[in-house]
């Protein structure tokens, strides 16, 4: 049961048995095969980032296209952990896949002196680097007749915790039906190494940036409130009262982040003229 993903104090256990575990890889695998064979590629790309969501979608890249089907992009920027970049090279060399390191602090930094007055906006400058990543990925995959890969989980998606047409500016997301406890297990399962699996979650938008002291509580909690009052039927009150460690203030937050994030899970919305009616 990959009892060693669940971190200490983790308040509800959304892990898989072992029987879905091998479904949801299965299924995976063949919507990734699927989705290029359906494009009319010859592979994908993926941005790896040293974090747990790349590596298991690399993972199951793999295993869905061959070593070849696969280009990985290894992106560092200026606030790039050279941790996490040693790990992107190293998941790209052990799973055997081409790779390309590039630098794109240079291209943002043209997008810096076009408009000065951003520089000193963590966010609007951290997102430029997410959005330039963004076109490299398709830049290579154009040439390359591929498609993009996404590496969004649920626990993101639902919550708006990614860049508008940055890192989900993708073709597809294999996991995208995962909260993070099932993409921590499903890594496990599939031979992530453990330091990679228990990484400190990092979007990496300025230095010291974490997902977990962004969003206001932990991962593990926030897929609790997610699971039982978001997508499932409690109240806020019986969420607070059967999650440890949960208030009604982190219900409300996780309420908030959904609701405010709704923009980025649709299209861009037109007026809907009534001309023909």
């Amino acid at each position: 049961m990959s009892e060693d993903v669940l971190t200490e104090n983790a308040p509800l256990d959304l892990r898989f048995s072992e029987e879905e575990l091998e479904t949801a890889r299965g299924e995976i695998v063949s919507f990734i095969e699927d989705t290029v064979d359906a494009a009319g590629a010859e592979g994908a790309v993926l941005g790896l980032s040293g974090g747990i969501d790349s590596t298991l979608t690399a993972y199951l890249a793999v295993e869905a296209l061959g070593e070849e089907g696969l280009h990985g992009l290894t992106m560092p920027a200026r606030v790039s952990d050279d941790e996490l970049m040693s790990d992107a090279e190293a998941v790209a060399q052990s799973l055997g896949i081409p790779y390309d390191v590039i630098e794109i602090e240079p291209i943002a930094e043209q997008f810096d002196k076009a408009f000065p007055e951003g520089v000193d906006d963590r966010t609007a400058a951290g997102n430029v680097r997410v959005r330039t990543r963004a076109v490299m990925n398709y830049y290579v995959a154009n040439v390359e007749n591929r498609i993009v890969l996404g590496t969004g989980n649920r626990s993101e998606a639902m919550t708006g915790y990614f860049t508008k047409y940055g890192d989900q500016a993708v073709d597809c997301n294999p996991i995208g039906d995962l909260y993070k406890q099932q993409v921590r297990q499903l890594a496990a399962h599939v031979g992530v190494p453990h330091e990679l699996v228990m990484q400190t979650p990092t979007a990496e938008m300025w230095a010291g940036q974490t997902d977990e002291e962004e969003m206001g509580l932990n991962y593990d909690h926030l897929d609790a409130v997610l699971a039982l009052h978001v997508d499932g039927p409690l109240s806020k009150a019986a969420t607070v009262r059967y999650v440890d460690g949960v208030s009604e203030d982190h219900v409300d937050r996780v309420v908030e982040l959904v609701d405010g994030s709704a923009h980025k899970r649709t299209m861009p919305p037109s007026p809907g003229l009534s001309l023909s009616e």
